[in-house]
């Protein structure tokens, strides 16, 4: 199948041997750092002598990537459809637990991050708990999916992920009646994630959650790849969820437990209660306390502006989920309110 831009690559000079990566992976079976990817990219590990390793996959999988494209999920009308490059799509990301404070070059700090194995333990109102391996998450008929992504920070990008609908694990471990909200705890291992040792002040692990409607919409998705490959590490290997309709610090990454509670949690954003609400669907007609987000730029192309579509672009997807979502503008939040 056609890889669109997939093949746009890192400078030449920066190449190993995919034999001379297994070879070597098979001694040092720590070495999570350093991985195979196809055609077109390079092949590396954090840190061999220096090499950019932004496009370097954490392990094989090549009974599962690429995944076939379902050509019905297309980027909303309106947007530019260009799938971002993929070295791009690397090189800048909000990952917390690596970087805090800020979005930026997340994968020069991940190469001690170990993502093989792996295991999701899924507990609460269900009447199958279990825990998933990477090989039983594997299992899942993937599919890839090309989704318009906007960041809450209003920098945006169009990726391909590939993964399984989240309703398919849930029909898996068959939530209780009493089950209202789905809740994912990330990982959180300060030896492999050098953020979480400089933000003590943050309430880790990463924690997000999402109601049970909206987890089993059909655009809510289980994420395992990108680009046609297993995730990266700064995109949160080797498992992460992907809400396209919400800002994305609502689509946590890394992800090691999910639990199904009757409550409301708690979400990790929520330390800034009047910035940050549960909800955190993407809609221009709620500014951010500190901007605007009627507009969205590319990234890596802050001149290039376009205008917010509520919902991200996905109102016939998710619309009728929210009865009382703003259809007009409202005024910025100050502390002492609620987000919603």
């Amino acid at each position: 199948m056609p890889r669109d831009n997939y093949t746009d690559a890192l400078p030449s000079g920066e190449a190993t041997d995919p034999a001379v990566f297994f070879s070597r992976r098979r001694f040092l079976k720590t070495a999570a750092a350093i991985g195979l990817v196809g055609s077109g990219t390079t092949y590396g590990c954090q840190n061999s002598g220096g090499k950019d390793t932004r496009l370097a996959v954490p392990f094989a999988r090549p009974d599962v990537f690429p995944a076939k494209r379902r050509a019905d999920f297309k980027i909303p009308s309106g947007i530019d459809a260009t799938i971002t490059r993929r070295w791009l799509a690397a090189s800048h990301n909000n990952f917390y637990e690596f970087l805090p404070g800020r979005a930026g070059e997340v994968w020069k700090l991940a190469g001690d991050f170990v993502v093989e194995p792996w295991t999701v333990q899924i507990t609460g109102e269900c009447h199958k708990p279990m825990t998933l391996d990477l090989d039983a998450l594997f299992a899942f008929a993937h599919e890839e999916r090309l989704y318009h992504f906007r960041c809450v920070e209003r920098w945006a990008m169009n990726v391909p992920w590939s993964g399984f609908p989240l309703a398919k694990l849930l029909e898996k471990v068959q939530p209780t009646s009493h089950a209202k909200y789905i809740r994912f705890i990330t990982a959180m291992r300060p030896e492999q994630m050098p953020g979480l040792r400089g933000s003590p002040g943050y309430p880790w692990p990463y924690h997000e959650a999402l109601r049970i409607e909206e987890a089993v919409n059909e655009l809510a998705l289980v994420v395992t790849g990108v680009y046609g490959e297993p995730l990266l590490k700064q995109h949160g290997a080797p498992v992460r969820i992907i809400v396209p309709w919400k800002y994305g610090y609502k689509s946590p990454k890394s992800i090691v437990r999910i639990e199904f509670v009757r409550e409301e949690p708690g979400t990790f954003w929520q330390i800034q209660p009047h910035e940050y609400g549960f909800l955190s669907n993407v809609n221009p007609n709620i500014p951010h306390p500190r901007w605007s987000q009627a507009r969205s730029y590319w990234i890596g192309r802050q001149d290039e502006w376009f205008p917010t579509p509520i919902f991200n672009g996905y109102d016939s997807y998710v619309g009728n989920l929210y009865p009382d979502e703003p259809r007009t503008p409202q005024r910025a939040l100050h502390p002492g309110d609620k987000a919603r």
